[in-house]
C-alpha cells in the first residue's frame, strides 16, 4: 500500500496553503499513492500560541468548504485524503477535527480530538471542545483508519482501543515543536520523546503508524514567547517499530512510503500481545489516580 506524506511550513495566507497542499496531492497521486495525509490544522498558521475571539471566524463546518474542495480533488485523484480542520459545530462549539475523504469524494467519517493541551503556546482548551465521537477507526477503500491527532499521540490508551476497534494503521496529524528558548539539548529530548512514544505504539499493537508534522518558524502574536519552530520529523514505522522512512526537521516534503500490511498479521502471530493481555486485571485503567 502507498501512502503519501505532506509536510508543508504555512504562511498566513490561506489560499496559498491550500493551493500548495492541492499540488502536492496530485503529485503523489500521480506517484500511485492511494491514501494522503495532511498534517494538523493544515490549511493555516497554528493560531493557538494566543488566545483570540476573533480567530474561531477561522472555524468551518463539516461539511463545509474544505471538505468540498478536497472531496472533488479526492474523486478526480481516486484517492484517500485525511484532512485536519477546525470545526464550527455550533455557535460557542468548536472541534480539532480530522476528517476522511473517501475516494469517491464522500465524507467517510469523521474523528474530534479527544486529549487536548494547555500549556505556553499550545492554547488549544481555549478554542476546541474535547471529542465525544470515542476511539473508533474510520473504514476506507483504503483500509480501516485509526485517526488521532496530535496531543493524543502520548497516549498509549487512545491507540490500544483504536487497535482493539480493528484500526489497521495509526495515523496522527500533528502540529508540534521547539519554543526557541528550550536549550538544544532539552530541544532533541523532546523530539525523541515523541518519535519513541509514537514507535511505542506501533510495537505494543502489532500495527504500522503515520505521523506528519509541519515543519517551520510560526511567530507568536503575543510575543510573549518566541513563538514555534516546528520539527517536522514526519515518520512512517512498521508494526515492530521499525523505521520505513523519516522527513528532515526543516524541510518540506512530499513523499510516498510502501507499507506491506501483511506483515501485521505475522508480527502478531510472533509477538501475540493481545492474545496474552489480562483485561480481568485492567479496570483501574478508568481511574484518575490509584490512591493508596
Amino acid at each position: 500500500m502507498k501512502i503519501g506524506i505532506i509536510q508543508q511550513a504555512n504562511s498566513g495566507n490561506r489560499d496559498d496553503n491550500i493551493s500548495r497542499l492541492e499540488s502536492k496531492i496530485r503529485k503523489l497521486a500521480g506517484q500511485g499513492a492511494e491514501l494522503i495525509v495532511l498534517q494538523e490544522l493544515h490549511n493555516g498558521l497554528y493560531f493557538c500560541q494566543t488566545e483570540e475571539t476573533s480567530l474561531f471566524d477561522q472555524a468551518e463546518t463539516i461539511p463545509g468548504p474544505s471538505t468540498e474542495r478536497f472531496g472533488l480533488l479526492a474523486a478526480e485523484l481516486q484517492v484517500v485524503i485525511v484532512l485536519s480542520l477546525f470545526e464550527k459545530r455550533a455557535a460557542g462549539l468548536y472541534h480539532n477535527s480530522s476528517v476522511v475523504m473517501e475516494q469517491d469524494g464522500s465524507i467517510a467519517g469523521v474523528y474530534r480530538k479527544m486529549h487536548i493541551p494547555d500549556d505556553p503556546a499550545y492554547y488549544e482548551k481555549f478554542y476546541f471542545t474535547p471529542g465525544d465521537l470515542g476511539f473508533q477507526p474510520i473504514d476506507t477503500s483504503a483500509g480501516r483508519l485509526g485517526v488521532l491527532v496530535c496531543w493524543d499521540q502520548w497516549y498509549p490508551e487512545a491507540a490500544r482501543l483504536m487497535a482493539l476497534a480493528g484500526a489497521e494503521l495509526l495515523i496522527y496529524p500533528t502540529a508540534i515543536g521547539w519554543e526557541t528558548s528550550d536549550s538544544p539539548e532539552e530541544q532533541m529530548r523532546q523530539r525523541d520523546a515523541w518519535v519513541t512514544v509514537q514507535r511505542g505504539h506501533a510495537v505494543a499493537n502489532g500495527l504500522p503508524v503515520i505521523a506528519v508534522n509541519r515543519t517551520g518558524y510560526e511567530a507568536d502574536p503575543s510575543e510573549q514567547t518566541g513563538g514555534i519552530r516546528f520539527w517536522g520529523s514526519s515518520f512512517v514505522c512498521g508494526p515492530q517499530g521499525e523505521m520505513l522512512w523519516q522527513a528532515a526537521t526543516d524541510d518540506e516534503v512530499e513523499q510516498i512510503v510502501e507499507i506491506v500490511k501483511q506483515r501485521t498479521e505475522n508480527v502478531r502471530r510472533w509477538w501475540p500481545f493481545f492474545r496474552d493481555r489480562r483485561i480481568e486485571a485492567y479496570g483501574d485503567l478508568t481511574r484518575r489516580w490509584i490512591d493508596k
